[in-house]
């Protein structure tokens, strides 16, 4: 029979991935919302404060499914994870009660002055509440990775004489080394998703000849975003978090590659299937001594293989780490590839004619977050067996009175429920879509009452 284990980390799992499927397009259009009404600010054209107001609705809708989806995940902590939270609470409680006082509140409240305050107050109130948006969506995202960045790489704590952890210093925990690098990447990857949905979007509206204004500004908007993001997720956000995972869990780093043997001058491998019963990589297709060099710029360095860790120490689903990592690089190269092409279509003067372009930046849109769900199994599957780097393990965490049955059966009614939700956020996605950016009358300058 399947342990209670399986299930309580398959439900978890299920749970983050649907949830944060809404909250990395927040994220990611909070930055561009701010820079399409800093546009319509400083130049006092109606356009673009039209174009902010469209996506403000968008922004609106995945805020309200993030917040739904977020809430069972936070109680799993007390209903499937009961020993964790007795042991890790005092640290994970503060900045998951930080991101919820002080980040949920002034996004929220923000945003219900664009989406209700378009008559009531002038265009540098509807500025400062985009950048309070801003601020409060990525102070949300900053909270949250510090604690994830703790369970990777855990700083500044003390263990009571009952077994459970302190935070010493809350500013160590929010100074955390690993965490810069997570957070740029993880934001990196948000801007990515917003840009490619804004793009999508407008080759959408442009291949349909409809608002073709907005669709101009949209493409150009995210081709300009997404090429930057795409390009910033590699390097150096995506470089750096790799340098640090190689130096502080070099057996996660190992895995990612598929490195099982210790050798100078390490291969990065392009392609291949790991064999765990040979542990070596099948049909592989690698670029000769760049692991070495990558990680130590040297392409004589010695890079140290899982044989050299215990077993026990081996994340327990190597393979699926190493295709969920492989699908997440291979993706941002593609991503960089498409976003570069535009960009030079864009500049040529070309990209709103090219049809093949077009349709190309509208099917890429689901890709980013395919990537961004690759991305966060890569970092949570790499962490086993520990909930705690080095700390505590994943089989001592889980509720020991929740049985398998019970665990099932509540996960079985989380996936007909986020099946539901998934496809009435669908619905309500496309019906704003085909409604459009409202129709602007003239070119009237923001300043002047709107009507």
């Amino acid at each position: 029979m399947t342990s209670a284990l399986f299930y309580d980390r398959l439900q978890f799992a299920v749970t983050v991935i649907f949830h944060y499927l809404f909250p990395q397009l927040t994220m990611g259009l909070a930055l561009l919302i701010f820079y399409l009404k800093s546009r319509a600010y400083w130049t006092h054209d109606a356009h673009y404060d039209q174009a902010g107001h469209f996506w403000t609705k968008i922004f609106a809708l995945s805020f309200a499914f993030g917040v739904a989806t977020g809430i069972p995940m936070e109680f799993q902590f007390g209903m499937n994870w009961a020993k964790f939270s007795t042991f890790a609470g005092g640290v994970i409680g503060q900045t998951l009660a930080m991101e919820g006082i002080f980040a949920f509140f002034l996004e929220s409240t923000f945003l219900g002055v664009l989406l209700f305050g378009k008559k009531k107050f002038g265009p540098f109130i509807h500025w400062m509440a985009a950048l309070m948006l801003l601020l409060g969506s990525w102070l949300s995202g900053l909270f949250v990775i510090a604690t994830n960045a703790w369970m990777q790489h855990p700083v500044s704590y003390t263990i009571d004489h009952d077994g459970a952890v302190h935070v010493t210093s809350l500013w160590g925990l929010l100074t955390n080394p690993w965490l810069f690098w997570q957070f740029s990447h993880v934001m990196t990857a948000a801007v990515a998703t917003g840009s490619f949905v804004m793009a999508a979007v407008g080759a959408y509206y442009l291949l349909s000849g409809i608002h073709l204004d907005s669709a101009k500004t949209f493409v150009r908007t995210g081709v300009v975003a997404g090429a930057g993001a795409s390009l910033l997720l590699l390097f150096p956000t995506g470089h750096h978090e790799a340098l640090q995972v190689f130096e502080h869990q070099p057996i996660k780093g190992a895995a990612f590659e598929g490195h099982f043997y210790t050798e100078a001058g390490a291969d990065l491998v392009l392609l291949g299937q790991p064999n765990m019963d040979t542990l070596t990589i099948d049909n592989p297709l690698v670029a000769p001594q760049m692991l070495s060099f990558i990680i130590h710029k040297h392409f004589g360095a010695e890079i140290k293989g899982l044989t050299d860790f215990p077993r026990e120490q081996w994340p327990d689903t190597m393979p699926l780490l190493y295709y969920a990592y492989h699908m997440m690089v291979g993706l941002g190269t593609i991503f960089l590839s498409l976003m570069l092409t535009a960009l030079v279509l864009l500049w040529r003067g070309h990209l709103f004619q090219a049809r093949w372009m077009l349709w190309a930046l509208m099917l890429i849109a689901p890709f980013p977050y395919i990537a961004t769900t690759a991305g966060w199994m890569t970092a949570e599957l790499g962490r086993q067996p520990w909930l705690v780097y080095g700390l505590f393990r994943t089989a001592e965490g889980n509720s020991p009175l929740v049985g398998s049955g019970n665990v099932l059966f509540s996960l079985l009614g989380f996936l007909g429920l986020y099946l539901f939700l998934g496809l009435l956020f669908l619905f309500l996605f496309f019906e704003i879509i085909s409604r459009g950016p409202a129709a602007l009358s003239g070119t009237r300058s923001i300043s002047e009452p709107m009507s």
